[in-house]
């Protein structure tokens, strides 16, 4: 598995192009805007985009959803439905940061946890990791040893519970139960700053203390 990382919007979001070396089949990953410099980026990469994957409904992750679906012609796929909230409410999220109206957006498929999403041959296990948002999933690649894992966990930090119906609990149950029993030595990609490995942040982070 290949991924090239390409900070999005105001918000430095750490949108991410993932691509199968083998078949050059890729995907982009919670784009959350800039959707030209994202077009310009995998210009670069011998590859094709296929879908548009999203860990959860917040506009900084999925504001260029819909415009690059449709210059690529490829299907948006993710979050867990009960993210559907978020997502029918784009338009209000964009008023509150003062940003112009994103349209809602339906996914062409909502994800649940069981599920697997292939780029090309990499196969990517779904994980629900609810309470930053209710719907929040993250992509695992058991074979890289490696997570997409959205605003769930950061280098240092959890992500956010404050959003309508985050929950702290939730999350902290997630990490725990969920991430952590896969392993030290998972590398894993956040939505917002450096990367860092499951067993980093077993022993580091503050909130998992």
């Amino acid at each position: 598995m290949k991924y090239h990382i390409v900070p999005v919007t105001a918000f430095s979001q750490n949108c991410s192009l993932v691509w199968c070396e083998k078949t050059g089949e890729a995907a982009l990953v919670d784009p959350g805007g800039d959707a030209a410099r994202l077009i310009a980026a995998v210009a670069e990469k011998p590859v094709t985009i296929k879908q548009i994957l999203l860990t959860h409904g917040h506009l900084d992750h999925v504001g260029a959803a819909a415009e690059l679906a449709a210059h690529y012609g490829v299907p948006i796929v993710g979050p867990q439905r009960e993210d559907l909230f978020l997502l029918a409410g784009l338009p209000e999220q964009s008023r509150m940061f003062g940003l112009d109206d994103c349209p809602p957006l339906t996914p062409d498929r909502w994800l649940e946890e069981g599920e697997e999403v292939l780029v090309g041959e990499e196969r990517f296990a779904i994980l629900h990791c609810p309470g930053h948002t209710p719907g929040h999933i993250v992509f695992y690649n058991a074979a890289a040893h490696f997570i997409l894992m959205g605003d769930v966990l950061f280098y240092g930090g959890v992500g956010r519970s404050d959003f309508p119906r985050g929950n702290h609990r939730d999350l902290i149950d997630s990490i725990r139960t969920k991430l952590l029993p896969l392993g030290d030595d998972i590398d894993f990609l956040p939505g917002h700053g450096p990367m860092s490995t499951l067993g980093h942040e077993r022993l580091t982070n503050p909130f998992l203390r």
